[in-house]
């Protein structure tokens, strides 16, 4: 079964915690190949 966001690419700004992080985490999970920023290097 082919997911939602198969083959697209998504950029998550504030991806360290939150909201941010529960997104990317989701787009994975659908098939996305993601990109996250933030601005605690240490926590990317």
């Amino acid at each position: 079964m082919m997911k939602k966001l198969e083959g697209k690419v998504a950029l998550v700004t504030g991806g360290t915690s939150g909201i941010g992080l529960a997104t990317a985490k989701r787009f994975v999970a659908e098939g996305a190949y993601v990109f996250i920023t933030g601005r605690r290097q240490t926590e990317l």
